[in-house]
């Protein structure tokens, strides 16, 4: 399977997502933020980083890069998207995500292995999570707390929307493993028609075990199975 990954002026977690891919056997290839065209892509990686210099607010600006019409349009047609930190804001303020993220409620950047679960194991990105595991994935962002207002909270929660959330180690949802004061320890979210993702934590920096973490794996095998059923139903 082929992985377009975006490249925005100050993205610095493109060559990791690239790695990660490759670590697990499928092509990953950089996409300039100035493409109009995702080529053949079977899935595209809106990587972390500080694109833009994050001026104004994080991702407001990368909203409007060329590529980001061809990213809407692949994710209209029921394309895989997935945004990881930095990505995740930008696909929220390209509204392809709702809510926001606002600044960390510490008011410092967190840079930490945290703990996460699954909320729900219907998407191609949470589908390989086996059921009850507690994942182990690292932060990096000063402004990584997901905020919704209580309509759209609803709706994602009726829409079963939330796809992961910030636990400890026990899978408990507490306050104390929140590192970012998200609502609702909200750690990563989908949209309604389950094919675009977003969340803080880096799935690609906990692909290989010399990294302390091989949990990340789980989202990118869900959506690598997601995309091998596409393949194979028409032949089928």
């Amino acid at each position: 399977m082929k992985f377009a990954v975006l490249q925005f002026p100050a993205s610095n977690c493109d060559q990791d997502a690239i790695h990660a891919i490759r670590v697990l056997g499928h092509q990953a290839d950089y996409l300039w933020h100035k493409e109009t065209s995702l080529g053949q892509a079977d899935a595209v990686i809106v990587p972390g980083g500080f694109s833009y210099g994050d001026y104004l607010r994080c991702g407001a600006i990368a909203r409007f890069s060329p590529v980001m019409q061809a990213v809407r349009e692949f994710a209209a047609a029921g394309g895989l998207v997935i945004g990881i930190c930095n990505g995740f804001q930008v696909l929220c303020e390209a509204g392809l995500l709702p809510g926001a993220l606002v600044r960390n409620r510490s008011l410092q950047f967190r840079c930490e292995h945290v703990y996460l679960k699954a909320l729900h194991h219907d998407t191609p990105f949470t589908s390989a999570i086996p059921a009850g595991q507690v994942l182990r994935i690292p932060v990096a962002h000063g402004e990584g707390c997901y905020f919704a207002d209580q309509e759209t909270l609803a709706r994602l929660q009726a829409n079963r929307q939330i796809l992961w959330q910030y636990v400890n180690a026990r899978g408990e949802v507490t306050d104390d493993a929140n590192p970012n004061g998200a609502v609702e320890n909200i750690a990563g979210i989908c949209n309604e028609g389950r094919n675009v993702a977003g969340l803080m934590p880096h799935p690609e920096r906990a692909c290989e075990s010399v990294l302390g973490s091989t949990d990340g794996r789980f989202i990118f095998q869900g959506m690598l199975q997601t995309l091998t059923q596409r393949t194979a139903r028409p032949a089928a």
